[in-house]
């Protein structure tokens, strides 16, 4: 199931697109800048509602820290003609706009038409030691080709796709089991990770655990000959 981050601080509105959405995607909630920037540092999603005008800054400001990193869907959530607000926000990297008061069947179009773009970052992954390519589901070491479980891809591509940021514990198992975490716990997220690793090259180093916290993709690297 695809992961939505939702950041509107107008409660009833953030309530009423989550109730819209929840039956074919996860939501979670922001009510502020600070909140989103917690849960975009600890989780993992698909596709973001961005509220421009936020009680403790603008929506924009947060859209420029996505875009130095980061190519995940953005659509903006702006007020009635606020044409300024919907020029910069393409500008700066919005895939989308909507303005309010806005049909939530429309909305929920808009969100199906960006998730089914096809975007070449999410499906293949390069460094200097590995080669992943999800879709076809090859992956490669030094040219080498790895044998992963379907867990163990999965596992992988979330943490590729955070790009050096820490994914909590919680997220990992809602994503990497995607709606059977009555099978998954804490124990069998470290059997997978322990598994990776190992499938990876212990050498290599390119999953760090975050005690208490999650796990940060750091990517392989060659050793510097002398």
């Amino acid at each position: 199931m695809k992961n939505i981050l939702i950041v509107e601080d107008d409660r009833r509105l953030n309530d009423g697109i989550r109730l819209a959405l929840r039956n074919e995607f996860s939501c979670s909630q922001a009510f502020s800048l600070a909140e989103a920037r917690q849960l975009w540092r600890t989780g993992m999603f698909d596709l973001i509602l961005l509220d421009v005008n936020l009680p403790d800054g603008s929506g924009m400001e947060f859209l420029q820290e996505l875009r130095r990193t980061d190519e995940i869907p953005v659509i903006l959530l702006t007020a009635n003609k606020m044409e300024m607000d919907i020029v910069s926000g393409l500008e700066l990297g919005a895939d989308d706009y909507i303005t309010k008061p806005f049909s939530l069947m429309v909305l929920r179009a808009r969100v199906g038409v960006q998730l089914r773009k096809e975007r070449r970052g999410s499906r293949q992954y390069r460094d200097e030691v590995f080669f992943f390519d999800f879709e076809k589901m090859e992956f490669f070491r030094e040219g080498v080709c790895l044998e992963l479980s379907r867990t163990e891809q999965r596992l992988l591509r979330c943490l590729t796709q955070a790009q050096g940021r820490n994914i909590s514990r919680g997220s990992l198992i809602d994503q990497v089991w995607q709606g059977e975490t009555e099978f998954a716990d804490d124990h069998a997220l470290t059997v997978a990770v322990n598994r990776l690793r190992g499938k990876l090259g212990e050498d290599q180093e390119c999953i760090r655990t975050v005690y208490g916290t999650g796990y940060t993709w750091l990517g392989g690297h060659l050793e510097k000959k002398e």
